[in-house]
C-alpha cells in the first residue's frame, strides 16, 4: 500500500517571498512616515542676503523730503492797481523797512481821492459853521440873561425903597404898586430866562460834543483818503531779502496782485511733504533730523497743514538749535522723521522678501546653515530699516531677507 506524502506549506521559497513583501511594505510605511516630501530647490548661498533676528531698540520713523525756506516771509501785494512809474529796487536786493521798491501811478484813483478830499473839507467846514452858530446862540442867550438880571437888580432896590416910603405914608399907593409889580415881573422874567439858559447850555454842550466827534471822524477819513495815494508806493515791510516778479516801467498791476516777497534770512525752516497715510500720527512736537555738511541737525515740527494735495500734506519743521551755516533757500533736505518714542523689540532687517510673502512667512535657516525652511511669522511696526517681529522668530534666528521671486512655491531651500 502506497504511503500518502503531504505537500509542505512553508517552503523556503514561499518564506523568502513573504519576507520580501513584508520588507517592501515596511519600507513604504517608513518612507511615508519619515521621508520629507516637501518641494525642494537648490540655491547658491552666496547670492542670498541672510540677516539675523535681534532684540534692540526700535524707533518708528519715516524718510521724508523737505525744502529749505526762510523762517518768515512777508508777501508784497499791490494795495492799489496802477501802472508802474518806476522800479527802485531789483529782486535779490537786501532791503530795510520802509525802502521804496516801486512806484505806481493811477490817474483815476488820484482824481477820486481829490474829490473825496474836497467833499470831506466841505463837511468839516459845515461842522465848524454849526459849532460857531451854536456858540453864538449861547452867547446871545447869556447876554439876554445878563440884561434881565440887570433889570432885576434895578427893580429890587426901587421896590424896597417904595415899600419903605409907603409904610411911612411918604409915597402914594400907586407908585408903590408899580414898583412892586415891576420887581415881581423882573424876578419872574429872570427865573424863566435863567432856566431857559441852563437847558440851552446843556443841549449846546451835547451838540458841541457831537460836532467834535464828527469833526474827528472826518479828519480820520481825510487821513485815510490821503493814505490811499501812499498805497501807490510799494515799500519794504521788514528788513530782509527782496524777491519780486519781473517788473518793468509801464507795466500794469492789478489791485491785490502779488508782486514779490521779503524773506527774513537770519534763520530757516524746512517745509516737508508727508504721505497722507501718516496724517493721523503727525502732530506738532514730533522730532526729526537730517545730515548737512557732515553734521546731524535736530528739527521739530512746529506747524501742520492738514490740506491734502497730490496725496501729501505739509508740515513746517524748525531747527532745535541754530541752522547750519551754508544752508540756502530752496535746498532739498532728506529728513528722518520720528513717529514716536523708541522701545525694545525683536527686529528683522527689511528686504525684498516682503514683496513675495507679504510679511506672513520667511525662509529660516537651520543651525548649520545648509537648509532654509518656510516659517510662518507675524510682523508689527516698521521703519525704513526694520520690521518688528511679533511671533514666529526668536533672537539669533537667521533669515533670508533678499527677494523670493525665483523660489517659486518651494518650501525648502538647499543652500549650496
Amino acid at each position: 500500500m502506497d504511503k500518502k506524502i503531504e505537500k509542505k506549506k512553508w517552503t523556503p521559497k514561499r518564506i523568502g517571498l513573504i519576507v520580501i513583501v513584508l520588507a517592501f511594505i515596511g519600507f513604504t510605511i517608513y518612507s511615508f512616515a519619515y521621508m520629507d516630501f516637501r518641494s525642494t530647490l537648490n540655491v547658491e548661498k552666496e547670492k542670498l542676503t541672510i540677516s539675523t533676528v535681534a532684540e534692540n531698540s526700535f524707533q518708528e520713523f519715516i524718510q521724508v523730503s523737505g525744502t529749505v525756506q526762510p523762517i518768515r516771509t512777508i508777501f508784497l501785494d499791490a494795495l492799489e492797481g496802477g501802472v508802474i512809474k518806476s522800479v527802485n529796487l531789483e529782486s535779490g536786493t537786501n532791503v530795510e523797512r520802509g525802502d521804496t521798491i516801486a512806484v505806481l501811478t493811477n490817474s483815476a484813483l488820484q482824481l477820486s481821492v481829490l474829490q473825496q478830499e474836497a467833499s470831506l473839507y466841505d463837511q468839516i467846514n459845515n461842522v465848524r459853521n454849526s459849532r460857531l452858530n451854536l456858540e453864538q446862540n449861547n452867547l446871545r442867550l447869556k447876554e439876554q440873561l445878563i440884561s434881565v438880571e440887570n433889570q432885576l437888580n434895578l427893580a429890587k432896590p426901587e421896590f424896597e425903597r417904595q415899600k419903605s416910603l409907603y409904610e411911612k405914608n411918604l409915597t402914594s399907593e400907586q407908585e408903590f404898586q408899580q414898583a412892586k409889580e415891576n420887581y415881581e415881573y423882573q424876578k419872574k422874567r429872570y427865573e424863566i430866562s435863567s432856566e431857559s439858559f441852563k437847558r440851552d447850555s446843556v443841549q449846546t454842550r451835547s451838540q458841541l460834543r457831537q460836532l467834535d466827534e464828527s469833526e474827528k471822524r472826518m479828519f480820520r477819513s481825510l487821513d485815510g483818503v490821503q493814505a490811499i495815494l501812499e498805497n501807490l508806493i510799494v515799500t519794504a515791510p521788514i528788513n530782509g531779502q527782496l524777491t519780486t516778479v519781473e517788473l518793468q516801467q509801464g507795466q500794469s498791476i492789478n489791485r491785490g496782485e502779488r508782486i514779490g516777497q521779503v524773506d527774513i534770512l537770519d534763520n530757516y525752516k524746512i517745509r516737508v511733504g508727508v504721505d497722507e497715510f501718516h496724517l493721523s500720527r503727525i502732530t506738532t512736537g514730533l522730532e526729526g533730523s537730517f545730515n548737512f555738511a557732515g553734521q546731524t541737525n535736530e528739527l521739530v515740527i512746529t506747524k501742520v497743514y492738514p490740506v491734502i494735495n497730490n496725496g501729501q500734506f505739509q508740515v513746517d519743521m524748525e531747527f532745535v538749535n541754530e541752522a547750519p551755516s551754508g544752508l540756502r533757500r530752496g535746498q532739498t533736505a532728506r529728513i528722518r522723521l520720528e513717529l514716536g518714542e523708541s522701545s525694545n523689540a525683536l527686529l528683522l532687517p527689511r528686504g525684498g522678501f516682503y514683496q513675495t510673502s507679504g510679511g506672513n512667512w520667511v525662509f529660516k535657516l537651520n543651525e548649520d546653515g545648509t537648509q532654509a525652511v518656510k516659517q510662518n511669522i507675524r510682523l508689527g511696526r516698521l521703519n525704513p530699516e526694520y520690521y518688528e517681529v511679533l511671533s514666529g522668530l526668536e533672537a539669533g534666528d537667521k533669515v533670508i531677507t533678499s527677494s523670493y521671486d525665483t523660489f517659486g512655491d518651494n518650501e525648502v531651500l538647499e543652500l549650496q
